[in-house]
């Protein structure tokens, strides 16, 4: 007979089994089916409102894209069983999907309130620590989960990680050793994981400064060590780290043997011998030369502490070598000394003495006996010599000297390529772009060279050839610009930005900025995949590694560009919004005569319709793109979260507040590239526009620390000067402790008597000068002549001339920086300007 209790237990019983299979749906990411058990479940009015099931079908269905009725799901979930771990946990989940990491690990929290127990919260809450490196919190987390799994390899590597980023280095060289005495591992078995462990091991060892204990711990396990080469490495830094210099020298010798082109075992040797001299230093390298009679790093390294004859014989024979043998980038290697003015005099007349004899005797020197050298010698050196004219320069030698390379050998790539580069230092890009055009017909399927002529069409502003110069390497069927930012190709990306900011398609470049930015987002975020996968896999170093790098990531060169590109634009729009065009085409057509008039128009509708076809073109490859879109998403269902927020051109353009735009892109810039002056000047431009004088304060006493005679700096501290003197809305006790610290550290509160002394100290670079012009003008509207003369100055007694400010100098003629109506001036300085830099465009940008 059944039990009066029968009928009570079965929906129970249906309900748990159809609860378990949600679970096991999503853990499998089959999402369709859960969501059929979460209807089964609701469905039943007896349990309509059960909050678990409640949140996991809005976890399912954040899984599928829709967001909003996720969150509802779980929030409503939440408040019909608020002491479920399950919702909280929930929760957290959902609150992670969407990088909201602070909010999940409150979550987490308050799920561990009711469940302190549960391994899978504890794991995900570690995740979430490291991740925002909440290192105290992490060590915390990973100690309850030693405790509760003592038994496994990922609970004892993640307690040890924890002590190692809070640099208590013995405690986890303590916690890894007590972990290895719990491996049984045969000692002639290869066992890569175990080895990785015993280096990890070593590492913390000598991080924690115990050199002699990392030494032994590295003799004892050595055999079981799988990387031979980074046991040797590590026992020749400990050797001399302890002092063992005659051991230290056996290890670099052997290293040496191993590979003869590494300057670091050069180095080290070095160390280990301790030459008294040049005369031994130079010896220990002559050495090295009879020993590996084709080493080229023994015969370049002396080259840095060498002087005198012995740098001319030691370059004479490098230099032989490097020629005879056709190597491309020795310039590239000897670029170093070129800071030495008596090394760069050798250098110069060596090489060209050969090209000399190379003519008339096809030998380096009359004198030599022996055979003589193939024409492809005197290639060479002229390829040489074309760089380094150009390098100093030079720029019509140079292109002498590859012109006559050209017409030797005209299929040879390298030679393009560096006529190419030549006419970008010397200011004529499109040149330039052709020429690399012409490097990249000679071989189409150099993904190298058509990546370089993109670049260099980018900066010719060429921006739609450039992208069909990428798609010939990007995938088929997809927009070259698309596939290049799912590639993460932000070299593209950087010049794409700085060219649609010469043309003032603001827009466009902001655009390209902020897919910069998205890009080290992406990057910061991908890094959560590896917390488990490198315990796992035991890559512990690896992964110290990548963590360290994560955390000054956008220290990298290409977010300081777009960052950098996206201030200026963001300023540039804060000091001229973005006005209707139609509003200025009106007020330009009510000055103008009905002949004019008619121009004026049939202009407009030229420009209309060519803008219609671009439109309409965009429009089909957007919807082509659409569906390739949609395909995928479909294909793939188990995708988190929603699409991200499109980056519409015009939006970015007339943002309401570009100020706290830039700040966005400025922030990151102050905590992790403080090195460098810019960061701090830029910062001062943002604050002096809102106003904010103890933050500008702080930005120009940084950069006066660095470079107190930069010219940018001058011009930011006679306006800071200046707003201080001016203002009348600052408190007295904020103008007291400003003026306190002008005069503390520049001794002058007074603008015009500061940019006076400034002019007096630095009468002599043209960069300063012309700083100090644009004060001038800036203090004192009526002195625009003596201004525009004073930076229009281009005498050979003057240091610092180059393109770059010249061409800084002709756009501030022309943007009324100097003074007003100096239309005449800018064309008179223009014409002597392209006097001394004939190859230079003769355009707004360029001169």
């Amino acid at each position: 007979m059944q039990s009066k209790h029968f009928f009570i237990l079965v929906p129970c019983i249906t309900l748990l089994c159809k609860y378990n299979s949600i679970n096991l749906c999503y853990e499998h990411k089959q999402y369709r089916n859960g969501l059929k058990f979460c209807k089964q479940i609701l469905s039943n009015p007896k349990f309509a409102e059960h909050g678990e099931t409640l949140a996991m079908k809005g976890l399912t269905l954040n899984c599928l894209g829709k967001k909003e009725d996720a969150y509802e799901l779980v929030r409503r979930g939440l408040r019909n069983d608020l002491k479920s771990h399950v919702c909280w946990h929930v929760y957290g989940l959902l609150q992670r999907s969407d990088k909201k990491y602070d909010e999940a690990i409150k979550c987490y929290r308050n799920a561990l309130k009711w469940d302190k127990d549960n391994l899978q919260i504890l794991r995900d809450l570690s995740l979430l620590q490291i991740q925002m490196r909440d290192l105290e919190g992490y060590r915390e987390t990973r100690y309850q989960l030693l405790q509760l799994r003592p038994a496994q390899r990922a609970s004892w590597i993640g307690y040890a990680v924890a002590y190692h980023l809070l640099e208590d280095f013995e405690m986890a060289a303590k916690i890894v050793e007590e972990f290895r005495k719990t491996q049984q591992t045969s000692p002639d078995k290869v066992d890569y994981e175990y080895s990785e462990l015993l280096l990890y091991q070593n590492q913390v060892l000598r991080e924690a400064g115990l050199f002699k204990e990392a030494l032994e711990h590295l003799t004892t396990y050595e055999k079981q060590i799988c990387d031979k080469l980074a046991v040797e490495e590590t026992r020749g830094e400990l050797l001399l780290q302890l002092d063992r210099s005659e051991e230290a020298t056996e290890v670099y010798r052997q290293l040496q043997e191993r590979n003869p082109e590494n300057w670091a075992y050069y180095q080290g040797l070095e160390k280990a011998l301790k030459p008294a001299c040049i005369e031994e230093r130079q010896k220990l390298y002559e050495e090295a030369w009879v020993k590996y009679p084709k080493g080229l790093v023994p015969r370049r390294l002396p080259l840095t502490f060498l002087t005198g004859e012995k740098f001319r014989e030691c370059l004479d024979c490098y230099l032989r070598m490097n020629f005879s043998k056709g190597c491309p980038p020795v310039f590239t290697t000897l670029k170093s000394l070129y800071h030495d003015k008596e090394k760069l005099s050798i250098i110069e007349e060596l090489v060209v003495g050969y090209e000399t004899c190379l003519k008339s005797c096809r030998k380096f020197n009359q004198s030599d006996d022996g055979k003589e050298e193939p024409p492809t010698t005197l290639l060479w050196v002229q390829y040489f010599l074309a760089q380094h004219f150009d390098h100093v320069g030079q720029q019509t030698l140079a292109l002498d000297y590859i012109n006559t390379a050209i017409e030797s050998t005209p299929t040879l790539i390298e030679l393009f390529l560096i006529k190419a580069k030549i006419y970008k230092h010397a200011g004529n890009i499109k040149e330039a772009a052709r020429w690399m055009d012409e490097a990249q017909a000679l071989d189409t399927a150099d993904r190298f060279i058509n990546s370089k002529c993109a670049k260099y069409m980018l900066k010719a502003g060429l921006v739609k050839e450039a992208e069909e110069m990428c798609s010939k390497f990007t995938r088929e069927g997809a927009s070259a610009v698309e596939n290049l930012n799912e590639m993460q190709c932000m070299w593209y990306q950087t010049e794409c930005a700085l060219a649609y900011k010469s043309m003032n398609k603001f827009g466009d470049a902001l655009k390209k900025c902020h897919e910069i930015e998205r890009h080290f987002v992406e990057i910061t975020d991908d890094q959560f995949d590896f917390h488990t996968y490198c315990m796992r896999k035991m890559t512990l170093r690896s992964y110290v590694d990548l963590l360290k790098l994560e955390d000054v990531l956008r220290m990298h060169p290409f977010y300081y560009k777009a960052a950098r590109t996206a201030i200026q634009i963001y300023l540039g729009l804060h000091d001229n919004p973005l006005t209707d065009d139609n509003k200025e085409h009106q007020a330009d057509a009510e000055n103008l005569n009905d002949k004019e008039l008619k121009k004026l128009r049939n202009k407009q509708r030229r420009a209309q319709k060519k803008a219609q076809l671009e439109e309409e073109k965009k429009n089909a490859e957007k919807e082509k793109q659409l569906k390739n879109q949609k395909k995928k998403k479909e294909d793939d269902d188990e995708e988190i979260g929603g699409p991200k927020e499109e980056l519409i051109p015009d939006k970015l353009a007339k943002v309401e507040n570009p100020l706290e735009e830039a700040v966005k892109f400025l922030t990151p810039l102050k905590n992790l590239v403080k090195n460098k002056i810019e960061t701090h000047l830029l910062a001062f431009e943002i604050y002096f526009r809102k106003e904010k004088y103890l933050l500008m304060l702080q930005s120009v006493k940084r950069a006066f620390s660095m470079e107190p005679s930069h010219p940018w700096l001058h011009q930011c501290l006679v306006r800071f000067f200046k707003g201080v003197s001016d203002s009348k809305d600052l408190p007295e006790a904020v103008r007291t402790v400003l003026k306190q610290e002008i005069s503390r550290l520049f001794g002058e509160s007074n603008p015009q008597n500061f940019n006076k002394n400034y002019l007096s100290q630095h009468s002599n670079s043209i960069p300063h000068r012309v700083a100090a012009a644009k004060m001038m003008f800036y203090l004192d509207p009526s002195s625009d002549k003596m201004a525009s003369e004073l930076a229009t100055a281009l005498d050979e007694s003057l240091t610092g001339r180059s393109i770059t400010i010249c061409t800084d100098v002709l756009e501030a003629l022309r943007e009324g920086n100097l003074g007003d109506g100096q239309q005449k001036a800018a064309e008179a300085y223009r014409a002597a300007c392209n006097k001394l830099y004939p190859h230079t465009l003769d355009c707004g940008i360029y001169l």
